[in-house]
C-alpha cells in the first residue's frame, strides 16, 4: 500500500452494474460493446456504497472528446485529482478475489473519505491499480 495523488480530474463515462459482484463484468462488455475500439482507451471500474451494505458499481472509460459520453447516452463520472491509497496488482486474472481483498484492506486506512469512492485502473491486460479516496 502506498499514498498516490492524482494530479488532475479524469471525465469519463461509464454503465452502471447491475448488480455487484455478479453484474461487473457484463456493465465491463456493455461498456466495450459501445467502442469502436477499446485499444488505447484508458478503462476504469468504479465503486461506492449505496447504503444498507449495498455497492454500486461503473464500468468506465475516460471520455476522449467533449461529447462522447453523450453520443453512447451514458452516464458521466468525474474521478476527481487527490489522494488515494493504492495497491498494484499484478496478473491479477489469475486470482479475480484478490481485487475484493485489496480493496477490504485498503478500506481500513485510518484517513479513508467515508464520502469517497474506490477505482480500479486497468495499466493494461494484466495489472490493475486498486486505489481509494482518502481525505
Amino acid at each position: 500500500m502506498e499514498k498516490y495523488f492524482l494530479d488532475k480530474d479524469i471525465r469519463t463515462f461509464c454503465v452502471t452494474a447491475a448488480t455487484f459482484p455478479e453484474g461487473v463484468s457484463a456493465a465491463h462488455q456493455q461498456l466495450r460493446s459501445l467502442l469502436p475500439s477499446a485499444e488505447g482507451s484508458n478503462l476504469f471500474g468504479i465503486s461506492m456504497g449505496a447504503g444498507k451494505g449495498d455497492i454500486v458499481y461503473k464500468a468506465a472509460v475516460e471520455e476522449l472528446y467533449d461529447g462522447e459520453a453523450g453520443k453512447y447516452g451514458c452516464e458521466i463520472f468525474i474521478i476527481r485529482q487527490g489522494i488515494y491509497i493504492a495497491a498494484i496488482l499484478q496478473h491479477w486474472r489469475r486470482n479475480e478475489l484478490l481485487v475484493g481483498e485489496t480493496f477490504r484492506s485498503l478500506l481500513h486506512h485510518p484517513e479513508i473519505d467515508e464520502e469517497g469512492y474506490c477505482v480500479e485502473v486497468y495499466m493494461n491486460e494484466t495489472d490493475v491499480k486498486c486505489m481509494v479516496t482518502l481525505k
